[in-house]
């Protein structure tokens, strides 16, 4: 229990998903000694939304979890599926190649050693949440919609719909890709763009005789799009079923909901893309499979404005990307290095009282790794766009090469530690 120091920053966030929740934490786990801050967590939704697919958090994702405390919680509710190693499918002729998390000794990556694990969301927020519940200098809100953001030299203060303010020294957007934190005061112009791919997914509940191809997770490359079929908790009764594939533009946030919300559509959208599988098990688990939803991936421009002298965006607010496998646990690394840069110049004394310095310091460190991000997340897109026979079979001999070329480089952050990493200043 970490309580509130009258020495500590008033800090609020906008944003109670995994993001906004892990800020809280890290800000919290890395303040100076007697300065804990005092953090307000404002999320627009009634409740905490804990609902949504699955997502693989790799060893460096892991690694910032059980710095902040949330992965033992993960563990003692026994929540998701430990990975070994992700396997690679061509839907028409079988393995293409494997990206393991095991290490050279099979027990994970890093020191100490840690594998990957595929999670619902709504799993990797409960837990996040239990362990926000246990810091007492943290509280949140629901229902609270920012209608204007009003920054001073020295302070910066919210005003909600309902007629409500929060002031405090330091406001963190997170957000989201739609975030009101950028759109209505950090960099209104910068709105996010669909990115010509939509991700479609539902849960298919399973026998213990069915038969699947995977032994934890697979990537299955088809020519019209790429399916996710994984276990995602450890009784492996069911397999989480999630589409990476081209649609074309609705054109309105409201019209996205309503096809969305059309689960046989999208399942017999599946189907036609995938039907034609040689994999034995493809078929009857797009038909098992519950609740379909579809959700557009929308992304921002690669370079854009992440702050102001009072104001910080974090995660997707700041640089939404289509989802390139480490998407999750790079949010985790952005929390916990801006964390450290906010503490080490609470440290040096707050010169002047402007926060600047730290927003430097964390920006300088962090965008050239989101820079290499974004170019990853465009592979993806392309990955996964329709292609005919000839543009297929070019990529089922790119994909196991690139996952050779790349081995190296993939390990090496799966292996990093942000917690210690010289932030340089």
């Amino acid at each position: 229990m970490a309580p509130a120091s009258q020495d500590g920053l008033k800090v609020i966030i906008l944003g109670g998903g995994i993001a906004g929740l892990t800020t809280a934490l890290a800000l919290t786990k890395f303040a100076p000694q007697g300065k804990v801050p005092k953090i307000d967590i404002y999320e627009i939704r009634p409740e905490p939304a804990t609902v949504g697919g699955a997502v693989n958090l790799t060893p460096n994702a892991l690694r910032m979890l059980d710095h902040l405390g949330a992965l033992s919680i993960m563990r003692e509710n026994d929540y998701g599926k430990t990975i070994d190693y992700l396997e690679v499918f061509d839907v028409y002729t079988g393995k293409l190649a494997e990206s393991d998390f095991q290490g050279p000794d099979k027990k994970g990556v890093g020191n100490p050693p840690y594998k990957a694990l595929r999670i619902t969301r709504g799993d990797a927020l409960k837990a996040v949440l239990e362990a926000v519940r246990k810091q007492d200098n943290i509280t949140m809100t629901c229902g609270k919609r920012t209608v204007k953001i009003d920054e001073q030299k020295d302070s910066v203060t919210l005003t909600f719909e309902d007629g409500g303010s929060a002031t405090g020294d330091l406001l963190m957007g997170c957000d989201g890709i739609h975030s009101v934190t950028r759109l209505k005061h950090v960099e209104p112009e910068r709105k996010a763009t669909y990115s010509g791919v939509s991700n479609a997914f539902g849960f298919a509940p399973i026998d213990p005789d069915f038969k699947v191809h995977f032994e934890c997770t697979a990537i299955n490359f088809a020519r019209r799009g790429m399916l996710l079929t994984s276990y995602h908790n450890s009784k492996m009764d069911s397999v989480y079923v999630g589409a990476l594939m081209q649609v074309k533009d609705v054109g309105s946030r409201d019209g996205w909901k309503s096809v969305g919300a059309d689960a046989e559509k999208t399942r017999a959208q599946l189907l036609e893309r995938f039907g034609d599988s040689k994999i034995p098990c493809i078929i009857p688990l797009i038909e098992k499979a519950q609740d379909f939803f579809l959700w557009p991936v929308f992304t921002l421009t690669k370079h854009g404005k992440w702050s102001t002298d009072r104001v910080m965006l974090l995660g997707d607010a700041a640089h939404a990307m289509p989802p390139q496998g480490e998407s999750t646990g790079i949010v985790f690394e952005d929390t916990v290095l801006f964390s450290r840069c906010l503490t080490r110049w609470i440290e040096k004394g707050q010169p002047g009282g402007n926060m600047r310095e730290a927003f430097d310091a964390y920006e300088k460190l962090r965008k050239s790794r989101i820079e290499v991000a974004f170019e990853e997340s465009k592979n993806v897109v392309s990955t996964v766009s329709d292609a005919g026979w000839l543009g297929h079979t070019i990529k089922t001999y790119v994909v196991p090469w690139f996952l050779w070329f790349t081995h190296g480089y993939r390990y090496k952050h799966f292996m990093e530690d942000v917690t210690t990493v010289d932030i340089g200043y």
